[in-house]
């Protein structure tokens, strides 16, 4: 059922700033307006065809009722009632998507942190795999990706690697990718050609802005500390690695690049995400339960996925779909088909709950 008084207030909203933006606007006042009208303009343009719909369903509807239709014209008239009737349902359903409730961070940009589970070197080029598929997806999306901090593994892939993807609406679709993922494969150091099975976590945190968390000079501790690279190369002989505690919480984040101005930025970065998101979850019993049992530690049965080499497909276990596309959703080509599903899923639990509480 579509709530008609909020359907009502959305479309008068919509017409008062479109009246508002024909006048004379101040430049900040037309911005906001703009970005207020173009959120508004999925939800007004659906609720007027619908409204049209119904009008001429409604008339269908009365020319086979008047008993003065010819037999021809009322047999017409029925074929049309059918199918605006179908109409209406279609675009009420559609109606009734724009309408469920909206994750603030949906249009936020995130940061994107993988790590190497359980499976040892194996587990760390597994998390190469999905780093680079990200990659690759975001491409797709004309998301821009910059690595923020990474730690190599021994023989490839990473042990950690921390980025940002930049664009719009990147949180909507990555925030399903938390959790734990599973690789089931041959490792190329493995001569006996058996199956190993390895695990990476990702974490998909909304990029927070200074106005979205405060955080105090006192609820910080800042060291710095000599960087250096794996096995002790490349040395950075200065002390230009930064540490950032966040005392309340316990949080600490670590950036060892080159420049420890860039670092310190980078850190707080990170840490204003991470305590954005904890914020998110205490406001929310839901999804922090359901974060905690997706992100987990990085064990192999807390896993929301599994990438079978062998067999070439991909199983995500949430909603039950596989798909033999492994080499595709890899190359992220194929990664929307999963993501599409599970937005899908998410919707129709939405749904639900909302037609329960009516």
């Amino acid at each position: 059922m579509i709530p008609t008084e909020r359907l009502r207030s959305l479309v008068d909203r919509y017409d008062s700033i479109t009246a508002a933006l024909s006048g004379t606007p101040g430049a900040e006042e037309f911005v906001r307006l703009s970005r207020e009208l173009a959120e508004l303009e999925p939800v007004a343009g659906k609720a007027r065809e619908l409204q049209a719909a119904k009008a001429e369903l409604a008339e269908t509807a009365a020319l086979v009722e008047d008993p003065g239709t010819d037999r021809e014209m009322r047999a017409l008239a029925e074929d049309e009632l059918s199918l605006l009737e179908e109409k209406v349902e279609a675009l009420s359903k559609e109606l009734q998507i724009l309408l469920l409730p909206k994750d603030a961070a949906d249009e936020r940009s995130v940061i994107l942190e993988v790590r190497a589970g359980t499976g040892g070197d194996e587990a760390g080029l597994f998390a190469g795999d999905l780093f680079r598929m990200y990659e690759r997806y975001a491409a797709i999306h004309g998301w821009k990706v910059e690595v923020m901090s990474a730690s190599a593994g021994e023989v490839g892939g990473f042990r950690e690697i921390v980025a940002a993807v930049r664009g719009r609406g990147v949180f909507a679709r990555l925030k399903y990718e938390s959790g734990v993922h599973r690789v089931q494969r041959v490792p190329v150091t493995e001569s006996g050609g058996r199956i190993h099975t390895s695990a990476a976590t990702v974490a998909v945190l909304p990029e927070a802005e200074e106005v979205d968390v405060e955080i105090r000079p006192e609820e910080i501790r800042v060291d710095t500390m000599r960087a250096s690279g794996a096995g002790g190369q490349h040395v950075n002989t200065t002390d230009s690695a930064v540490r950032i505690t966040h005392l309340p919480t316990g949080i600490i984040v670590v950036q060892a690049e080159k420049s420890q101005h860039q670092n310190r930025a980078r850190a707080m970065q990170i840490l204003r995400a991470r305590l954005y998101d904890l914020e998110r979850q205490r406001m929310d019993d839901a999804r922090a339960a359901a974060r905690k049992g997706q992100v987990g530690s990085g064990d192999r049965s807390e896993r929301i996925r599994t990438y079978n080499f062998p067999q070439g497909r991909v199983t995500d276990h949430r909603i039950n779909l596989t798909l033999y596309k492994l080499d595709k959703v890899l190359d992220g080509e194929a990664l929307d088909e999963i993501i599409d599903a599970l937005i899908a899923e998410d919707r129709a639990r939405m749904l639900s709950e909302l037609e329960q509480a009516a």
